[in-house]
């Protein structure tokens, strides 16, 4: 950043114009003129300079900063997609928690929580009612799930998965939800596929099977393996499969997803009349089911009556102390056991229903 670039950053050339800049003036107001630009040059070195020297929220060694730093962070922020609310909420996020290096935080999802989850309780705190704090917490939501979306960091191996990690085995026609209950070994063990009555379905060592995962940054990944064997892990039944470095990038979720198990009611909704007096109505009859997973875009339901594919649904559960109610649609169905799960996209909700959502997801409201 030259010196220049920082004089027309508050002075641009109209303005210049404006003053008069491209008319003949005496030696003495051009030393003048000269010496206000030095002065404010001067000044602003010197508050970045004593930014610099300030300790690191985000800890370790403090960054260049200051004015700099900021006018990075905002062309980083710029390419991201971030509209000038989301701008002016990023700037508050890292204000509040004193950040210096911001374009670290920007690519480093764990510090980027850390200034997200204290900006959330300062908008708790600071807010003059509830109102304001979900109008603002929905601000900082939407700006975190955007970040969220351009974060890089991916999978190359199997062996880098947790357990409690979920897959979606792909076997001739039929999918099987499972999740990861060891990647250590010379093979993935998973948990045995049931069939509909809940039975443990024994494939055969050599099955070649495809499976899909969704990492916690929101990146989906295909592989190809086969089974290997069958063992017990943690006292369970387990499908053993082979272990995968050829990864293949599918698509990024829009959302942060987070496991769950919460039970919830769910009724069918139907359309009702045409054009402007098309009306939702809500059928009495309640049907029960288990949320297992959840984002802001969608959750997945585990039901024992499958409900329609294309189906609109009222879904209501409680999260702590609050009730949730939201509109979905079911996207798609598969068997898990004597369980149907339901892959649903919400279509509405509550702006607070949504902040609560949020707050779960990324646990900011869990201490």
């Amino acid at each position: 950043m030259t010196l220049l670039n920082i004089i027309l950053t508050f002075y641009p050339l109209q303005s210049l114009t404006d003053m008069g800049w491209n008319k003949q003036r005496s030696p003495k107001e051009t030393i003048i003129i000269v010496v206000f630009i030095a002065v404010i040059v001067v000044a602003l070195i010197a508050v970045n300079l004593g930014k610099n020297k300030s300790p690191s929220a985000g800890g370790g060694k403090a960054a260049p900063s200051g004015l700099f730093a900021r006018l990075a962070m905002h062309r980083i922020a710029r390419n991201i997609g971030l509209n000038r609310e989301q701008m002016k909420m990023l700037d508050f996020v890292f204000k509040t928690d004193m950040v210096v290096d911001p374009e670290k935080s920007i690519v480093t999802p764990s510090l980027l929580d850390r200034h997200f989850r204290h900006a959330y309780r300062v908008i708790q705190q600071t807010s003059r009612n509830d109102a304001e704090v979900q109008s603002r917490h929905a601000v900082l939501f939407s700006t975190r799930n955007l970040l969220e979306s351009r974060v890089s960091g991916g999978l190359s191996s199997t062996r880098q998965l947790k357990d409690d990690a979920s897959l979606t085995l792909n076997y001739g026609k039929d999918k099987y939800e499972v999740s990861v209950l060891s990647a250590i070994g010379d093979s993935l063990a998973v948990e045995s596929p049931k069939n509909a009555l809940g039975s443990a379905i024994k494939l055969q060592k050599g099955s070649r099977i495809s499976a899909l995962l969704f990492t916690n940054n929101n990146k989906g990944f295909s592989f190809e393996t086969h089974v290997t064997g069958f063992s017990t892990v943690h006292g369970r039944n387990a499908l053993l499969i082979a272990h995968s470095n050829q990864l293949k990038f599918l698509s990024q979720r829009r959302f942060r997803r987070r496991q769950m198990v919460v039970a919830c009611n769910l009724y069918l909704v139907y359309v009702e009349g045409s054009g402007k007096k098309q009306r939702l109505v809500v059928d009495k009859r309640q049907f029960s089911g288990n949320i297992a997973d959840i984002s802001v875009g969608g959750c997945s339901i585990k039901i024992k009556a499958p409900i329609q594919v294309g189906a609109k649904i009222k879904i209501e559960f409680s999260q702590g102390e609050y009730n949730v109610a939201a509109l979905g649609q079911v996207l798609r169905t598969n068997r898990a056991g004597a369980l149907t799960v339901m892959h649903v996209k919400f279509l509405k909700f509550s702006r607070k229903s949504m902040n609560i959502i949020n707050a779960f997801v990324y646990e900011y409201a869990n201490d």
